[in-house]
């Protein structure tokens, strides 16, 4: 017997580009999605270090959410950002979460006319999209918008490469964005991204997509696959959710408090921020850090850690090689006595035990343009 197909699997815009670029398959969040091309995940990762990479990342959910003064007042109660001072086409990163805040999904939200544009996690969109729907009760338009194909392209000739496609996205600083016309598409390009570089995510209509990718392969950047994606944003101590995020986590247990609006917290009046206040003013038992591995061992997901006194005190949750790095990188949670800088631990890989150190992240420099405006 043959291997069966998924026959509801989705597909990108991209997917015949990447069919005729030799790309290795994965499902991901119920899409048929590149892991690799033919050179692999190291010199996918190399190349837009010291290159421009291009990211299909249109498994991602865009959602529309449009209404004026109203809109703002019922955002900052489920979200905890200070979003009637967010200027327009200015984004920022920020957490869907539960009562006891849990994280339901991390996101990037940006201001643009007439309302806001949230970039959703590919696995978590529909039920973001139902969860707001309730939280905002139908008051709203929101469109999940499948029509638009969403592409990055990071690395440190992006602007470079963009900028010879679409003149004048060199303007824009790191969180912002703007609506620019080409080939008589509306485009709109957020200069960010999830690799720890200089980079952009640019929206275009699903027909526009094969075309504009095409022309930045003409001018230098390649195509790269999720793998690489992976060891790029772990590198640069990047969350992913599924795996350092979840449900079961703060923002605070994350190391993510910095995400958390002060001014909101002083106010206290958005969901999970009971919790969020104890937490910050009590302090948490289990919190991510930054995990350096001695010797050439990789410790994944799962992997168990424990103290000198061989007690078990937490877990990774992300483990890989880091190529500009060279050497493994991982990230977990501790219980929180632990979690000082060069504290030394052991991680648990195949029955045995290899000593490693808690470290600062992220393991690589970011590389961001913040620009005077």
């Amino acid at each position: 017997m043959g291997k069966r197909v998924n026959m509801d699997i989705k597909k990108t815009s991209l997917y015949q580009l990447h069919q005729a670029s030799k790309a290795k398959f994965v499902e991901f969040a119920g899409y048929q999605m590149p892991i690799q091309y033919s050179e692999g995940i190291v010199e996918e990762h190399r190349y837009t270090r010291n290159h421009s990479g291009i990211f299909d990342v249109s498994h991602m959910g865009q959602l529309f959410i449009y209404g004026q003064e109203d809109l703002v007042n019922d955002l900052e109660r489920i979200f905890p950002l200070d979003l009637k001072n967010l200027k327009l086409n200015h984004s920022k990163y920020s957490f869907l979460m539960s009562d006891n805040a849990g994280i339901y999904d991390d996101l990037i939200i940006t201001k643009i006319k007439d309302g806001f544009l949230i970039i959703l996690n590919a696995a978590c969109k529909e039920n973001d999209y139902k969860i707001l729907k309730e939280l905002l009760n139908d008051k709203y338009k929101m469109i999940l918008d499948e029509e638009r194909s969403l592409i990055a392209i990071q690395g440190p000739k992006s602007v470079e490469i963009l900028k010879s496609v679409i003149q004048g996205v060199e303007n824009l600083n790191f969180m912002s964005g703007n609506w620019f016309i080409l080939d008589d598409y509306n485009i709109y390009v957020t200069r960010s991204g999830y690799t720890g570089e200089d980079g952009f995510e640019v929206s275009l209509t699903n027909e526009f997509a094969d075309r504009f990718t095409r022309r930045l392969i003409d001018k230098g950047a390649k195509l790269i696959g999720l793998g690489a994606r992976d060891t790029l944003r772990l590198e640069a101590g990047l969350c992913l959710y599924g795996h350092e995020l979840s449900k079961d986590k703060t923002p605070v247990e994350a190391n993510l408090k910095w995400a958390i609006s002060k001014e909101r917290i002083l106010k206290g009046n958005f969901i999970g921020s009971d919790i969020i206040t104890k937490q910050l003013t009590n302090g948490v038992s289990k919190i991510r850090v930054g995990i350096k591995p001695e010797g050439k061992i990789i410790a994944r997901e799962k992997t168990k850690i424990y103290n000198e006194s061989d007690l078990e005190i937490g877990e990774i949750t992300s483990g890989t090689f880091g190529p500009s790095v060279n050497g493994p990188v991982a990230m977990g949670y501790v219980e929180n006595e632990f979690s000082k800088k060069n504290t030394k631990i052991f991680l648990e890989v195949r029955g045995k035990k290899h000593p490693a150190t808690i470290c600062s992240l992220p393991f690589y420099k970011k590389s961001y343009v913040k620009g005077v405006n």
